[in-house]
């Protein structure tokens, strides 16, 4: 799947990474749908991350970034909602795995975590990485889909 559409939000803790990774894509060609937040004033990042997932869920967006200070808050804010494989990456392997193995549909940056340039190199990797579709993979992904529906494996 080409990825063209990506909606983006963060919490004050990931608003200048946000910014530089929103820049960085829409250079790249993408459409960046930023879903806020605007500024350094302290905010709650579920109120930022939701409408990402949101727009993933709906098809608004292929796919989705959302980042806070350390990513693990907005991970699992995003994963909350249903529909969404949220992964929390530090690196090039995490990000490409994840989209391999996963298909993991919102990726989780934390500010305080990488730099930049690695937030670019991983975004750009989530982004241009398709899922393997290897039947044990999907199969797992299948087995997620049952734990988040509340039925038995």
């Amino acid at each position: 799947m080409q990825v063209k559409k990506i909606s983006i939000g963060s919490d004050h803790g990931g608003f200048e990474l946000k910014e530089a990774v929103k820049n960085f894509l829409t250079q790249k060609g993408y459409e960046v749908k930023d879903c806020g937040c605007y500024g350094l004033e302290s905010v709650d990042y579920p109120v930022f991350v939701k409408p990402v997932a949101d727009d993933v869920v709906s098809g608004a967006a292929d796919k989705g970034i959302v980042i806070c200070t350390t990513g693990i808050g907005a991970s699992i804010a995003a994963n909350k909602v249903k529909g969404i494989r949220c992964a929390l990456c530090h690196n090039e392997h995490t990000a490409r795995m994840t989209r391999l193995h996963n298909d993991s549909n919102i990726l989780a940056l934390g500010a305080a975590e990488v730099s930049v340039f690695m937030a670019q190199t991983i975004a750009e990797i989530f982004m241009t990485t398709d899922f393997s579709g290897e039947e044990k993979h999907s199969r797992r992904i299948a087995e997620i889909a049952k734990i988040e529906a509340g039925e038995e494996l």
